[in-house]
């Protein structure tokens, strides 16, 4: 795992087309903004699964 420092409207880029920008901090929150091209899902962790469900329903519907 890579740990880096950001400041406010400081920003992360990952593979020349994933952004990511530290939109604002208070005190133990930190808003993310994330820009990612349209093909690229992006989730939060805790829905992931239900995104993968989903994403996996839609694919055994297409195959019936």
């Amino acid at each position: 795992m890579l740990v880096l420092s950001r400041k406010l409207n400081e920003k992360i880029v990952i593979d020349g087309g994933i952004v990511i920008t530290v939109v604002k901090i208070d005190r133990n929150q930190v808003r993310l903004g994330i820009e990612a091209p349209g093909h690229i899902p992006v989730y939060r962790e805790e829905i992931l699964p239900l995104a993968l469900q989903a994403k996996d329903q839609e694919a055994l519907a297409v195959c019936s």
